[in-house]
């Protein structure tokens, strides 16, 4: 996906006038978040915090020992008789996945959804080398018919109402007329049922590696992710290099975290472990497993004290359902595959600060996103850190400089900050600004402009103490 997020304030401005979007990102992430508080207190408040924090110890003890994990989980995976292949950026890995697929002379490929194949732009190198590649998750599904990228982690269509859905089917695919959501899910079915028993190759991602045992964990809610897996002979799976844990023990605690915070759910639909390839007396399964270990930015991420905590993300959307600002301005403004609050932390990290700069101040700093995290993750202070970043860099230009200089010294002089009072006090009352004059004017863009109390609370406090 190319990457587009230093235009954030223009996307997200269109964004909030689109009341098909307002109406379906509202409607599914008000929904998604009752359905977490309620799946995470389902015993007690206390349980449910209990068990976040043992899901956010399992990924920091993870991250403490990746690089082992990551030599133990190669290794482990090399004896149930995968390939492992490294991928030290975007480029790599796709050139790993077509090498593959030419050499088991591929020509169509089903995909499990994948959000580390989004990031490296994996389709649009299969297309251009003639290798038919064909979405199986229903929501990737219905954006690949209709052109356009995911606008969430976990529901990649959440912009859409049913009733556009129902359109792209019947102009795409030639579905009968209808507006029953289930007949429009079976005609989907239908179709992708064909491309299963037809593929040459799969590919997927996966939601965790487990170290002790080398076995890749898929979490889903739909079976097109065990069909890609194990229907076609080559199953290939792309995952990053932070999704190792240790032990299965580990994973058990995790993969209910990972429902309850994504969708509500005490466990997936669908939880699949794979081992490896179809073994001898096995009638079931492919006869070739690759998995092609994702770097791409994650190593320097790992490497700075500031933001390796980034790195303990289960990619459950959480955060995205909670934040105020996804729910404005929906997850194609923020320009690239990671929206929301993790995006707007993992995008900068990984693409460059100067490449993604508005990104940081794209939250109001409530601290949903934190309280919602499975595993505890402090977005808002990382991006208080990025947001320092920016202003050691100068990327906020003279203007940004110049003006926090001059309310340092403001707030910083009790006489400044008084004399700047009783002046702002004055003028709001006498003049009544509707439009504050220069660089200020951006907050009377969308909001009224404040009146100054006629007395400040200094004054006031003192004809208080005054009279006693």
């Amino acid at each position: 996906m190319k990457l587009n997020a230093n235009n954030f304030v223009q996307l997200s401005a269109v964004a909030v006038r689109d009341e098909v979007l307002q109406t379906a990102v509202t409607r599914a992430t008000n929904g998604a978040s009752g359905n977490r508080v309620r799946a995470m207190r389902e015993v007690s408040e206390a349980h449910g915090e209990a068990l976040r924090q043992q899901a956010a110890a399992a990924k920091r003890r993870a991250l403490h020992s990746l690089p082992d994990l990551l030599e133990q989980a190669e290794a482990r995976m090399q004896a149930n008789g995968i390939t492992v292949l490294w991928a030290l950026d975007a480029a790599e890995a796709r050139q790993h996945i077509l090498d593959i697929a030419r050499r088991h002379q591929v020509r169509r490929i089903v995909k499990s959804k994948s959000m580390a194949t989004e990031e490296i732009g994996l389709n649009d190198v299969l297309e251009t080398n003639n290798i038919e590649t064909i979405e199986t998750d229903l929501g990737e599904y219905i954006i690949q018919l209709n052109h356009e990228a995911p606008s969430h982690i976990v529901a990649p269509v959440i912009h859409k109402t049913k009733e556009s859905i129902r359109d792209i089917f019947i102009r795409e695919i030639d579905m009968p007329p209808t507006d029953d959501a289930a007949t429009m899910a079976r005609y989907a079915r239908g179709q992708l049922r064909e491309a299963f028993l037809t593929a040459d190759m799969g590919v997927s991602g996966g939601n965790f590696i487990i170290a002790e045992t080398g076995t890749l964990c898929l979490v889903t809610n739909e079976g097109n992710g065990r069909m890609v897996t194990s229907v076609p002979p080559v199953h290939v799976a792309l995952i990053g290099i932070e999704k190792i844990v240790p032990t299965v023990r580990d994973y058990a605690t995790l993969v209910q975290l990972i429902a309850r915070a994504a969708t509500g759910q005490k466990l997936s639909v669908y939880g699949s472990m794979v081992n490896g390839p179809r073994r001898a007396g096995e009638t079931d399964g492919p006869d070739h497993v690759y998995v092609v270990l994702l770097d791409n930015g994650r190593s320097n991420i790992y490497t700075n004290p500031d933001y390796v905590e980034a790195l303990a993300c289960l990619r459950c959307g959480a955060c995205l359902n909670t934040c105020p600002v996804y729910q404005a301005a929906g997850g194609h403004s923020y320009g690239w595959v990671y929206p929301g609050p993790i995006g707007a932390v993992v995008t900068p990290l990984l693409n460059g600060i100067e490449n993604a700069s508005p990104l940081p101040f794209a939250s109001s700093l409530c601290g949903s996103c934190k309280q919602a995290c499975p595993v505890d993750i402090d977005l808002p202070r990382m991006l208080l850190t990025l947001r320092r970043d920016l202003v050691q860099r100068g990327t906020q230009g003279r203007t940004w400089g110049v003006g926090m200089k001059l309310w340092a010294m403001g707030n910083s002089s009790p006489t400044a900050f008084r004399l700047g009072g009783k002046a702002a006090s004055l003028a709001s009352n006498a003049i009544h600004l509707q439009t504050l004059p220069g660089p200020l004017g951006g907050w009377t863009d969308h909001r009224t402009a404040p009146q100054f109390a006629p007395k400040s609370f200094r004054e006031i406090w003192a004809e208080k103490n005054s009279n006693r």
